[in-house]
């Protein structure tokens, strides 16, 4: 792996963590962090009493740049992973999901997005 892209990949954990301690305070509960399928990753999938959340973290500048950088395929991939998710846990196939995004700009501030994008892209 070239420099470039270890310090983005590193950057872009720092940006994971910090989301995850927001969010926290926020009374969010994790259950996952960077969930696997062959579908894709989610980042974070936490819960806040009967809402899990499926969230894709970026770092970026801005809010803005951090909404554009979740393209449509990637959007696709993760509700592909969340439908696997919300398949083998009763909670979330039975309760309100939501797919949001935490963008974290280079003072590690975090803007949490609720409803950033829909499940059916």
């Amino acid at each position: 792996m070239n420099r470039k892209r270890e310090k983005a990949e590193k950057r872009g954990h720092v940006a994971e963590l910090v989301a995850l301690m927001y969010l926290r305070l926020k009374g969010y509960r994790l259950l996952a962090q960077r969930y696997k399928s062959h579908h894709g990753e989610i980042d974070l999938i936490m819960r806040r009493k009967d809402v899990t959340a499926f969230i894709e973290v970026k770092a970026r500048a801005s809010r803005d740049k951090g909404v554009e950088a979740v393209t449509t395929t990637q959007s696709k991939r993760i509700a592909a992973a969340a439908r696997l998710w919300m398949a083998r846990d009763k909670i979330s196939n039975s309760n309100f999901c939501r797919f949001d995004i935490v963008v974290v700009n280079a003072y590690f501030l975090p803007h949490h997005i609720e409803n950033a994008f829909p499940g059916d892209a």
